[in-house]
This record gives structure tokens, C-alpha cells and sequence, in this order.
């Protein structure tokens, strides 16, 4: 496999990552953002206080991301190299038979499976763990990665303005900047979830809208 298509393999395992990291980088520093701005007239400031933001979340959502996704794979391989739980490779061994009859497999066929099954409780672990990690494809590095990345970009979007404009024009400039950010996230989960458009981009907005009031807010009782 090239180098590109393991990349895109590793965005596409790692979508929820993405999702994610936008919509936290872009929510959390679009509050911070515009309740520092509400209290100062000083754009470097403003541009101070949201890069250290915006630096510091994505890192803590990288090691956050790695965390999880280690952890996850651990207990994996714990399942599938442990001792087994007889009962618990019934259980498993039950759901796999019935995922195979509501998938069209003729019931003689499904009792041999369920027969086999019955006979090694440890191959019922490992398939399943098997099942898990092929629905997955990416490393922790991975997931933690592409977190960082979008969680940064999402970040940055609306303190940038601030690098470059004055006071005023920096706000509407942000504002906008993240209002089309929020917009093309909420399109994006819709399409993803297979859910609706409005609705999901609604929510995005209505989340993004309440963290930077109560950034405001903050704002105006510390000043």
C-alpha cells in the first residue's frame, strides 16, 4: 500500500477523531475567543490568549485520543489472550449465530457454525476482538494524530483574524470564519451520521452559539 493510501486509510478510520476535534477546537476556542474580546480592545491579546487555547486543547485532545484508543486496543488483546469466561463465549457465540440468521444464512448452517462455536469458546474471543479491530484499521499514533491536526485547525479559525485586523473588523471576521466552519462541520456530521442536515448543523451552531455567550458573559463580569 503507498504512502497516500495509508493516509486516507487513517483519516477514514479515524473520522470520529476528526469530527471530534473540530467541533471541540472550534467551540471551546470560539468561546475563549470572543469572551477575551469582549474585554479588551488590544487584538494581540486576544491573539495571545486563543493561540495558547488553541495549543494547548489540541495537544490535550491528542494525548486524550491516544489514551483511549491504546487503551481500547489493551483490552482487546486482554479479551483475546485472557482466560475465557465460558459464559461470556455463549453470550458472544449466541450474538455472532444471530447476526449470521438476520444476515440470510440458511438455520441448518448456522446451527453447524453454532455447533463449531460451542467447541472453542477461545475462537469465539479472538473473532470477535478480530471483528473490533477490522472495523477500526488505525493505530492510537493515528487517532491522535488526526485529532491533533483537526482540533488545531478548528482552533485557529477564529483567532487568526485577529493576527492581521483591528479590533473590530477582527471580531465580524472571526465570527464569520467560524459561523462557515460550524456550518460545513454540521453538513459534514449530517452526511456522515446519515442524519439530517439542518438538524445536525442546527445543533452545531446552537452548541458553538452557547459556549461563546457564556464566553461573553465571563467576559463582562471579569471586566
Amino acid at each position: 500500500m503507498s504512502a497516500s493510501a495509508r493516509v486516507l486509510a487513517s483519516l477514514k478510520a479515524s473520522i470520529g477523531d476528526v469530527v471530534f476535534g473540530m467541533e471541540d477546537g472550534t467551540v471551546s476556542i470560539f468561546g475563549l475567543v470572543f469572551g477575551v474580546a469582549i474585554s479588551t480592545n488590544d487584538p494581540r491579546t486576544v491573539l495571545i490568549a486563543g493561540a495558547t487555547g488553541a495549543a494547548a486543547a489540541a495537544v490535550s485532545m491528542m494525548a486524550g485520543s491516544y489514551l483511549d484508543a491504546e487503551s481500547v486496543r489493551d483490552a482487546r488483546r486482554a479479551r483475546r489472550d485472557g482466560p475465557v469466561d465460558p459464559a461470556v463465549a455463549r453470550t458472544e457465540a449466541d450474538a455472532i449465530t444471530a447476526a449470521l440468521t438476520r444476515g440470510g444464512m440458511a438455520p441448518q448452517d448456522v446451527t453447524r457454525v453454532a455447533d463449531a462455536l460451542a467447541r472453542a469458546p477461545r475462537a469465539v474471543a479472538g473473532l470477535r476482538t478480530e471483528l473490533a479491530e477490522a472495523d477500526d484499521g488505525a493505530s492510537p499514533t493515528s487517532h491522535a494524530f488526526w485529532m491533533f491536526v483537526s482540533d488545531l485547525f478548528a482552533g485557529f479559525t477564529p483567532v487568526l483574524p485577529f493576527a492581521f485586523l483591528p479590533m473590530d473588523s477582527a471580531r465580524m471576521v472571526s465570527l464569520g470564519l467560524t459561523t462557515v466552519l460550524l456550518v460545513v462541520l454540521g453538513v459534514g456530521r449530517g452526511l456522515v451520521a446519515k442524519r439530517s442536515v439542518v438538524r445536525a448543523t442546527l445543533e452545531t451552531l446552537g452548541i458553538a452559539a452557547s459556549a461563546a455567550l457564556a464566553g461573553i458573559a465571563m467576559g463582562h463580569f471579569l471586566s
